[in-house]
């Protein structure tokens, strides 16, 4: 998982009888913003601005420091920097302030607190309101938490100092983020809270000894929460990819003209959801949008369901009937699957486009039709053409302007988004009280190549739906074929360490077996003595992380 994935309900449980939420998997409440902006005023007063600036920007270290434990145990992040960079988007998920991307050499070697700009800061908020303008930085716990949680992302002391801050009238608040031995004197009020930070440090390092003690032998596979399904945009489509925005971008701008319109990709891609939004953003928009899957008409009858035939032209035509260009006339009509059709039919399809006139079956007279065409093909037409299946001078008619949908596989983005709009779809058709995914079984869902693409998504979604027992789909919910998948260097990019992949594996049979050792070392062949072994190396290695 990347941060740019997380959710804030990916972290967020709620006991179904109420009293007790978590997020992260750790005990968390609910505060009212005025509440805090109280509590912060009460502080000032009694403690004077360096109290309290003390006590709350400790504060902010704790909770920094235990929300990256958390983090780092409660999901499975692509790698070390993405798990750095998930702090800078809690802090934007819960409220605390609106992070935005980092800059410069800090940012590159400690994720988003390295260097970056921060709105809406809540601490800013209810110091302007309590305390008026204040001349010197005031978002404590922002700094706090900043530095707590890459403190123990990096292993070293590390101490965030805020440059600028819409407390004392800057238009942002900047933190800087730094070893802090590398800070002058020139910082030495904001450190001064950090004076005492040894005597926390090892208070949190007790604490997180205890709770992992605890949680040893309670330890679950992660948090389950809900996720919000992604709002559509106006065309009801999700996209979060840059590929599939750039998709949709030329789409729109192709809509305003007539040109035919060639839309390639493989099969489930969603090619006609494409060819739909074309037609909802086209000038004919008013008009009928039909579609025919070319490939799963026969033959003998395709030529009727595309021009019409009158009565009496073949056994059983008892009427005179409009084909499909007719019917379409003032609108668009997709042509599905067009490289399937046989060799006569292209040639009819040619001149209708060229003359754009339809003739029934059974007919001599031409009628005119006002149509858009559009087609639609999972095959390489080049090569057909190439190979003498299918005719060049209809490809080049067709090809006036060519749409290629990628596959799922290339955009990794839109998989997480996608498939909470499908379960969410799908409880609602089904009744199912099912809110959401556990952080596992989504990163499952990334794992997997899906060559099926997005209807093989919908359909394991929909599978998931009726099978899962809780409210959350686990990986146990999902098919066989998407548990046991394991990230391919292609799909990402980098080469995974062969004891990496083995372990992911194994772990993914023994929760497809739900636990069971021995059957899991039965499917593996092996022998269960090595199971064991394997899997208490798997635990060992967790414990050390």
């Amino acid at each position: 998982m990347r941060a740019a994935d997380l959710e804030l309900r990916d972290l967020l449980e709620l006991e179904p009888r109420g009293g007790c939420l978590s997020l992260g998997g750790q005990r968390a409440l609910l505060l009212e913003g005025v509440a805090l902006g109280l509590l912060r005023t009460e502080l000032i007063r009694l403690l004077g601005m360096a109290g309290a600036r003390g006590v709350l920007t400790r504060l902010g270290y704790a909770q920094g420091w235990g929300s990256a434990r958390a983090l780092r145990t409660a999901l499975p992040w692509d790698d070390e920097s993405e798990w750095r960079r998930a702090g800078g988007r809690l802090c934007t998920l819960v409220g605390i302030a609106g992070s935005e991307a980092p800059s410069g050499e800090g940012a590159q070697a400690a994720g988003p607190f390295g260097e970056s700009v921060w709105r809406s800061s809540h601490e800013a908020e209810q110091h302007l309101l309590h305390q008026g303008p204040a001349d010197e930085p005031v978002c404590w716990m922002l700094a706090g938490f900043a530095s707590g949680y890459l403190s123990y992302c990096l292993g070293r002391d590390i101490c965030c100092v805020e440059e600028r801050c819409r407390g004392k009238g800057d238009a942002v608040c900047t933190l800087v983020g730094r070893p802090r031995e590398e800070w002058g004197a020139e910082v030495a009020a904001q450190l001064s809270p950090f004076e005492a930070k040894q005597e926390l440090d090892d208070a949190l390092a007790r604490t997180t000894r205890e709770l992992e003690r605890g949680e040893r032998d309670l330890r679950s596979p992660m948090p389950q929460a809900a996720l919000d399904a992604p709002a559509p945009d106006a065309a009801g489509l999700v996209a979060k990819s840059d590929a599939i925005q750039r998709l949709l971008e030329l789409a729109r701008r192709v809509a305003k003209v007539e040109s035919t319109v060639l839309i390639t990709g493989e099969c489930g891609v969603g090619k006609e959801r494409i060819a739909r939004l074309i037609h909802a953003e086209s000038p004919r928009a008013l008009g009928p949008f039909i579609a025919i899957n070319c490939g799963a008409v026969p033959e003998g009858l395709l030529e009727s369901e595309l021009f019409g035939h009158v009565k009496g032209a073949f056994t059983g035509a008892t009427q005179d009937r409009a084909g499909l260009f007719e019917a379409a006339s003032g609108g668009t009509l997709l042509l599905d699957e067009i490289g399937e059709v046989s060799a006569a039919m292209q040639m009819k399809l040619l001149r209708t486009l060229q003359e754009h006139e339809v003739r029934r079956v059974g007919e001599n007279e031409s009628r005119r039709v006002d149509v858009r065409v559009l087609a639609a093909t999972n095959r390489d037409l080049v090569a057909e053409v190439q190979a003498a299946r299918f005719r060049q001078d209809l490809y080049y008619r067709l090809h006036v302007v060519q749409l290629r949908v990628p596959p799922l596989r290339e955009r990794r983005d839109d998989i997480l988004a996608l498939a909470r709009t499908f379960l969410q779809d799908a409880a609602k058709r089904m009744g199912s009280s099912v809110t959401g995914l556990t952080p596992l079984a989504a990163n499952q869902l990334l794992r997997y190549g899906w060559p099926g693409n997005v209807r093989e998504l919908q359909n394991v979604l929909e599978q998931a739906v009726v099978l899962s027992k809780g409210r959350r789909i686990d990986v146990g919910d999902l098919p066989a074929e998407v548990l046991l998948a394991v990230p391919l260097a292609h799909a990402t990019g980098d080469v995974r360490p062969l004891d990496d992949v083995e372990r992911d594996y194994i772990l993914g049979v023994l929760r497809m077996n739900h636990g069971n050792r021995a059957q899991t070392a039965e499917q593996l062949e092996i022998g269960v003595a090595t199971l064991y072994r394997k899997l208490k190396q798997y635990e060992a290695s967790v414990g050390k992380a």
